[in-house]
């Protein structure tokens, strides 16, 4: 997996949403001159908003991550219990249409006949074109996995519903909301418009290019997005399952070289969220979920014991700094692996998170590659598509165990003692493989119920110790009421104020908007 340098920032974006601050002598010198950005600096800073914006210690760590039982709150754990901050919410969302803007800025300065011969000096125009078309798309299936009906833009589709991103052409504030079966639709087509457009061997960008790399990769990465997308929609948009059949025939992941992932910087300048929260920020408010950890030990659901178990947790004997400085050692004493306790009240923290896994020095490290689709996921959809398929599943479980490094004889132990595949068990398996992709792995709960080890409302679960009234087990109890995973986020405060007709218009096309709210692919 080749590892993006994020730098020179300052060249991003002096746009709608981003600001530059350097060179100011020579942009306020000359007020009328027009003033180029790089095309690869855009790329770059675009990618990095949107890993900073859906995994850090706030988007990720207090939404999605306790959600899924990835991880548990050590400290303040209202949102483990559903009642996420405004803040947060409304931070996301901008983030995710700051990179956007980002990625379709890209698309103007490779088609604008004034700035499109400066622009091939960063790469072939079809290629930058093409790349920033399937990062609008990952950036925009966020938005509508997230919250529903959203403000949409497409490259390719002058639908009237489409008109996010429009304010600096036409001046528009108020952007309708899209339905989703518009969006999914649209990401579907533009998916695969941006494959067919790569053209192969060509540069995309001549640096700042840490996703790709090379256009045969950049293609399987757009028809796996694809095959993601239209496995999720194939039971309520038709077009979905031609979408599924010519992904796969156009080439999908073909193995853990084909990763697509934003690697952070070995620095303290530009690190990882969760490195930052841990240590630049000097937080310790997470740890491994009790529930994720039992089901790694085998002491919940049908696998037995997880060797990915030491790759995504630390001893309890590792101290922050020991994680920090990767000097404890993996051990097959499943004792020295504790979780902790997902969704208990404030009161009882301080009672339960001694003796609790942190984050393994895998995932807490300043060059931590924060994944967008990886090589597994695509093998547990090959299987869901091809009847559930045994060896699409073995192949799933062995490719998440070798990109965390596992010993080839503790995977071949442990693929051979699989369960049969089964919808349970395939998807299952695909949570495991999706620890620290929070997004994704919530959306395929809300599809499919599974895996049924997350602990869900009004059910009990043991207390690391007896809290101070002698109870040993907890009941999961959410601030909202409600039975069940939020299956949506509610639409950020800003919208309902700053665009209030098109707002009422979306809340009252998708039923409400509210957390129990299911998007139109949500079975569960």
């Amino acid at each position: 997996m080749k590892n993006i340098i994020i730098k020179a920032f300052a060249l991003a974006s002096i746009f709608a949403f981003v600001s530059c601050t350097e060179d100011f002598d020579s942009i306020n010198s000359s007020p009328n001159s027009p003033i180029f950005v790089t095309t690869f600096g855009l790329f770059n800073n675009a990618n990095k908003q949107l890993t900073d914006g859906t995994r850090g210690d706030f988007s990720s760590g207090r939404m999605t991550l306790p959600w899924v039982q990835y991880s548990a709150q050590r400290n303040y754990t209202s949102e483990d219990r559903f009642q996420f901050r405004q803040e947060t919410n409304t931070a996301l969302y901008t983030d995710l249409l700051t990179a956007a803007q980002n990625y379709k800025t890209i698309i103007e300065l490779c088609t604008d006949p004034a700035t499109a011969d400066v622009s091939s000096a960063s790469g072939n125009l079809n290629n930058q074109i093409a790349a920033s078309r399937i990062m609008l798309s990952l950036t925009f299936l966020h938005l509508v996995d997230n919250y529903g009906d959203i403000p949409y833009y497409s490259y390719g589709n002058d639908d009237a519903d489409f008109q996010a991103l429009q304010l600096r052409q036409t001046g528009m504030t108020a952007p309708k909301f899209a339905s989703q079966e518009k969006v999914y639709t649209d990401i579907m087509k533009e998916l695969k418009e941006a494959a067919e457009m790569i053209e192969d061997g060509e540069t995309i960008f001549i640096q700042g290019d840490g996703l790709f790399g090379d256009t045969e990769k950049m293609k399987r990465f757009a028809n796996s997005l694809r095959l993601r997308v239209a496995n999720r929609v194939k039971d309520v948009i038709p077009a979905a399952q031609a979408h599924i059949t010519d992904a796969i025939a156009s080439g999908v992941m073909q193995s853990n070289a084909d990763n697509v992932g934003v690697t952070y910087q070995a620095d303290n300048v530009f690190p990882s969220p969760m490195y930052t929260s841990f240590y630049i920020s000097n937080r310790t408010d997470f740890a491994v979920a009790n529930t994720f950890i039992d089901l790694l030990k085998g002491e919940i659901g049908v696998f037995g014991t997880d060797p990915r178990l030491q790759k995504y947790a630390a001893p309890i004997t590792a101290s922050k700094a020991a994680v920090q400085a990767q000097t404890y050692a993996e051990t097959d004493d499943l004792t020295q692996y504790e979780g902790m306790p997902v969704g208990i009240p404030d009161g009882l923290t301080a009672s339960q998170r001694p003796g609790t896994s942190f984050f393994s020095y895998n995932v807490l490290r300043q060059d931590y590659t924060e994944i967008l689709m990886e090589y597994a996921e695509v093998e547990f959809i090959l299987s869901e598509v091809n009847g559930w398929n045994q060896t699409n599943y073995e192949n799933g479980v062995t490719a998440s165990m070798e990109r965390w490094g596992v010993d080839a004889a503790k995977i071949t132990a442990f693929v051979a003692t699989l369960p049969a595949a089964n919808q349970e068990n395939v998807i299952s398996q695909k949570y495991v493989s999706l620890y620290m992709q929070p997004y994704e792995a919530w959306s395929e709960y809300r599809r499919t119920g599974f895996p049924d080890t997350i602990l869900l409302p009004g059910e009990t679960y043991p207390l690391n110790n007896a809290d101070p009234d002698g109870n040993t087990t907890y009941v999961f109890t959410p601030i909202p009421t409600v039975t069940e995973m939020p299956a949506r986020f509610t639409y950020p405060n800003t919208l309902s104020t700053l665009n209030k007709v098109n707002y009422d218009a979306a809340s009252a096309n998708i039923g409400g908007d509210l957390i129990t709210t299911k998007l139109i692919w949500d079975n569960n």
